[in-house]
C-alpha cells in the first residue's frame, strides 16, 4: 500500500508555517545582532579622538552586556540600572551640551561620563533590549516629578502587558512598582511600537512620528550599533 500523498492545501499551510517561522527568526537574529564593540570604539576615537576614562567606561558596558545575557529578566534590570546609576552622573544638557534638551546616544553619554535623565532611561532602553528583553516590555516614560516640580524621565518595566510596571530611575537606585513612586506622575510613554497615554496597553500613534527617538536611532546606527527601530 503506497503511503497517503499529503494534500495541496497542507502543503501551503506547511510552507505558510516555515516562511513564518523563519521571518520570526531573522527578525530575533536581528533584535539579537551582536554589536561589534571594536567597531563601535573605533568610530567613537574616530570623532572624539583619544577616549581616555571613557574607553574604560564602554568597556565595562561591553563586559556587562557579555555577562548579563543569561540572568534572569529581574536580574537584567537591576544590573542595568546599577551601572548607568554608578557609572553616569547627572549633568543637566545647558551644562553639558550647551542647549536646552539632548538626547544624547550611550556612548555619548559614556564618552561625557554625564547625562540627564532622558539620557540613563535611553541607554537602560537600548542595554536591555540587547540582553533579549522585547521591546514591549519596555516603556521610556515622560513624568512629572513632583518633589521637583519639573519634567522627568524613567524607563518602565512590564513582565505582562497587564502587570504594574516597575521604574527604573536615576533618582533612586532601588527599582520600585509604579504604586510606590508617589513622586511620580506619570505624563506619556513610548518604545519601539509607539506612543502610549497613562494607563492605556495599546498605543495611539506611530514612533516614527517622535522626531528625537528617530534621531537617537539614526545616530545609534552611525556609531556602529545593529538596532534596528528600536
Amino acid at each position: 500500500m503506497q503511503p497517503r500523498q499529503p494534500t495541496h492545501g497542507w502543503q501551503k499551510h506547511l510552507h505558510r508555517t516555515l516562511l513564518l517561522g523563519l521571518a520570526l527568526l531573522i527578525g530575533l537574529s536581528s533584535a539579537l545582532a551582536n554589536w561589534d564593540f571594536g567597531l563601535i570604539l573605533g568610530n567613537a576615537e574616530s570623532r572624539y579622538g583619544n577616549l581616555g576614562a571613557a574607553r574604560q567606561r564602554i568597556q565595562a558596558w561591553e563586559a556587562l552586556i557579555k555577562s548579563g545575557t543569561e540572568l534572569a529578566e529581574q536580574d537584567k534590570l537591576s544590573e542595568v540600572n546599577r551601572f548607568f546609576n554608578r557609572q553616569i552622573r547627572f549633568v543637566d544638557d545647558s551644562r553639558l551640551w550647551k542647549v536646552n534638551d539632548y538626547w544624547a546616544t550611550p556612548i555619548e553619554m559614556l564618552v561625557k561620563g554625564a547625562g540627564d535623565c532622558e539620557d540613563y532611561s535611553i541607554a537602560k532602553y537600548f542595554t536591555l533590549r540587547r540582553l533579549g528583553i522585547p521591546s514591549d516590555k519596555l516603556r521610556i516614560t515622560y513624568v512629572k516629578a513632583l518633589n521637583y516640580n519639573q519634567a522627568h524621565m524613567v524607563l518602565t518595566y512590564y513582565a505582562s502587558p497587564s502587570a504594574e510596571p516597575l521604574v527604573l530611575d536615576n533618582l533612586i537606585n532601588q527599582i520600585k512598582p509604579a504604586s510606590q513612586r508617589k513622586d511620580l506622575l506619570p505624563v506619556y510613554a513610548f518604545n519601539a511600537e509607539g506612543l502610549y497615554l497613562p494607563g492605556s496597553s495599546s498605543r495611539k500613534s506611530d514612533t516614527k512620528k517622535l522626531s528625537r527617538w528617530q534621531d537617537i536611532l539614526k545616530k545609534m546606527r552611525t556609531e556602529g550599533f545593529a538596532i534596528g527601530e528600536g
